[in-house]
């Protein structure tokens, strides 16, 4: 009954296409190459994300670590380099407590395969083509 209850939440309310399922493997690979969007679009140059530091103290823990047609690509300095946990997991920014997001697949992201999420449709695929059908 919950599951059905948030799903209507999720789908009617909020306008979600997805759910998120799972729980995290520690693994760190979604500190790492890292875009940042900011209002509707992916940050550029580092002119603008000097701005977002000093407006959003979360973004100081991030470096650029390249560049690609997306946008600039960041890495977490608070990942541990050995151990690939988190260093302030407990005290962990709202943005990494969301992770992952439905925008992640709007911009074309995908999970790594160990990843221990899943995004789960709301509406089951079979579900949508039978309505297209009738």
């Amino acid at each position: 009954m919950w599951v059905k209850i948030k799903k209507w939440f999720l789908a009617n309310i909020l306008r979600k296409k997805y759910y998120r399922t799972g729980k995290c493997k520690a693994c760190g690979k979604c500190c790492t190459q890292i875009y940042v969007k900011h209002y509707k679009h992916v940050v550029q140059d580092e002119k603008e994300f000097k701005k977002l530091q000093y407006l959003h103290s979360f973004y100081a823990h991030l470096k650029v670590i390249g560049k690609d047609d997306i946008g600039l690509i960041f890495e977490c300095q608070n990942l541990d380099p050995e151990t690939h946990k988190c260093k302030i997991h407990k005290f962990r920014p709202a943005i990494c407590r969301r992770y992952p997001q439905e925008e992640l697949f709007s911009m074309g992201g995908a999970l790594s395969e160990d990843c221990g999420y899943k995004m789960e449709p709301i509406i089951p695929f079979k579900e949508i083509l039978s309505k297209l059908k009738k």
